[in-house]
């Protein structure tokens, strides 16, 4: 039986645009859905979530911003990936995007084949399956093979790109890592990101797994080097 393609939602109120869009990934093999507001695109997606979400920032009846803080914060959908898909170019536009969950930003005017090789490989870190093992330092524990983390034994929902930027610290117990170092084993498309994306995303995984974010005894930052994982004692 073949496959059914992965679906993936897209909020632009620009009908030109959005046909582009929908024409370059239907191409890649995936199945699109267009939405020009937020509502419909919630309401939809809460009935049967996608494998993805691409945001426009600037929508009528609401923002892209409120939308991807609406989906991270839904049991439904938070785990679904979220692209942004935007004409804001700021550098703290970007971090907003970021701060807010979303596993990449893309700038427009874009390149239509830049932005399927995006989607690819924000897919693959959802789609690509780890060695099944049993994290424990303290209590966290990570399931790599469920992609559940557990923190003084309750469940943490997380996407994809915090699950294995934590998974791949945890696997390496005192190791520091440069910023240049954990885009190559995360992001892996490492021109695509910057160093700065790091930073956002070891922000969000303290906030969900370590009881005083602002005095981690899980994730270190190694002052000038990088980020370490340390296992209390």
């Amino acid at each position: 039986m073949a496959k059914m393609p992965s679906t993936i939602f897209v909020l632009e109120d620009d009908a030109d645009i959005a046909r582009l869009v929908q024409h370059h990934l239907n191409a890649a093999g995936y199945a699109t859905r267009w939405f020009s507001t937020p509502s419909q695109l919630l309401s939809q997606a809460e009935k049967l979530p996608p494998a993805m979400f691409l945001l426009d920032v600037m929508v009528p009846g609401g923002d892209g911003f409120d939308v991807c803080r609406r989906i991270r914060e839904s049991q439904v959908l938070a785990r679904v990936p979220v692209i942004f898909l935007t004409a804001k170019t700021a550098e703290s536009e970007r971090v907003v995007g970021f701060e807010l969950g979303a596993d990449d930003y893309v700038t427009k005017p874009f390149s239509p084949r830049e932005l399927v090789a995006r989607v690819k490989a924000v897919l693959r870190r959802f789609d690509s399956p780890l060695a099944a093992a049993i994290v424990r330092a303290g209590d966290l524990e990570i399931d790599t093979a469920a992609m559940m983390v557990t923190v003084r034994g309750a469940a943490v929902t997380m996407t994809a790109t915090e699950f294995r930027l934590l998974e791949y610290l945890a696997r390496h117990v005192g190791r520091v890592f440069t910023r240049d170092q954990l885009l190559d084993a995360v992001w892996h498309d490492t021109h695509f990101v910057t160093p700065r994306s790091v930073d956002v995303y070891v922000r969000r995984v303290r906030e969900k797994i370590e009881r005083n974010p602002d005095d981690p005894e899980f994730l270190r930052t190694v002052r000038g080097a990088g980020y370490r994982f340390e296992a209390p004692k």
